[in-house]
């Protein structure tokens, strides 16, 4: 509990200092089709962003990953997040998804949410029947709010958000 009150404080601290929105984003369901949920956790981690040249020639912020733990209701760390996207439990099941459908944050300045179609990549276990992941209640994550300056300079972004596993 002490890591996500830490998160945030930071996400209040940048949201202060004009966190700017992720963008405009087209409202779709993000409900899971003919799916029964399985698991709901709570996250807290990072969006990693780096600095690239666009097709204008001018440098801006690229996602690259999250990097986040996820919680059960009775505060345990029960999977790790991050590049994939993918999704790991300790048992060494693992899986990896794909967006299907995106709608804006109810909270300015953050990462939309989704709904992620999943594939097993790993070892039976927890996650191993999942078929969807849905990223709900986001909360920051968004661009860093200062420009980059550099090409290739590494910068990241405080989120929470809740994470609703479905077989």
């Amino acid at each position: 509990m002490i890591r996500l009150s830490r998160v945030t404080r930071a996400i209040g601290v940048a949201g202060a200092m004009g966190m700017l929105a992720a963008g405009a984003v087209h409202a779709q369901s993000i409900d899971a089709p003919n799916a029964q949920q399985v698991l709901s956790t709570t996250a807290s981690g990072v969006q990693v962003y780096t600095c690239e040249y666009g097709a204008d020639h001018t440098l801006g912020w690229v996602f690259q990953q999250p990097h986040a733990k996820l919680y059960d209701a009775h505060g345990a760390a029960v999977i790790e997040h991050s590049a994939g996207p993918s999704w790991a439990a300790p048992d060494g099941s693992r899986i990896e998804g794909k967006v299907m459908a995106q709608q804006p944050s109810a909270t300015p300045g953050s990462v939309p949410q989704l709904l992620l179609q999943t594939h097993s990549t790993g070892a039976a276990g927890l996650l191993a029947s999942v078929r969807y992941v849905q990223r709900i209640n986001t909360v920051g994550g968004a661009k860093p709010p200062a420009p980059c300056t550099s090409e290739h300079e590494s910068g990241s972004s405080p989120y929470l958000a809740t994470y609703v596993f479905y077989q």
